[in-house]
């Protein structure tokens, strides 16, 4: 699959996927005997990981860290575990704080439209 497909299939622009592979977000991604980029299932599914890494809050440090430490083989999957757990602990703790903010607003909201 050539780097415009991938760009369109997950709304990433050409340059982030260039980015994603320059700074190691991703490994290396497969060439065609002309040079270009030639994306196969598991570069997509590297795509995928560091696009739902990213959204979930990984800084571009960690994501590398994970790549690496993926790339290096069984003996690692503690340590990938541990970003994976402590990077969930983080979300809940966000998903407490939207969910704070948004009964405070829900509460704002209906006294609002009780003056109606």
């Amino acid at each position: 699959m050539t780097i415009k497909a991938v760009s369109e299939k997950y709304g990433i622009t050409q340059d982030t996927l260039r980015y994603y592979e320059r700074v190691g977000m991703i490994p290396t991604v497969t060439r065609a005997p002309s040079g270009h980029r030639d994306y196969q299932p598991e570069d997509l599914g590297w795509v995928e990981l560091a696009k739902c890494l990213r959204g979930a809050g990984l800084t571009v440090e960690a994501i590398v860290d994970y790549v690496k430490l993926s790339q290096a083989g069984e003996s690692t999957v503690p340590a990938r575990l541990a970003l994976l757990r402590k990077q969930r602990e983080e979300l809940l703790e966000q998903r407490q704080q939207i969910e704070t903010a948004l009964e405070r607003l829900d509460q704002k909201i209906a006294r609002y439209e009780a003056k109606k």
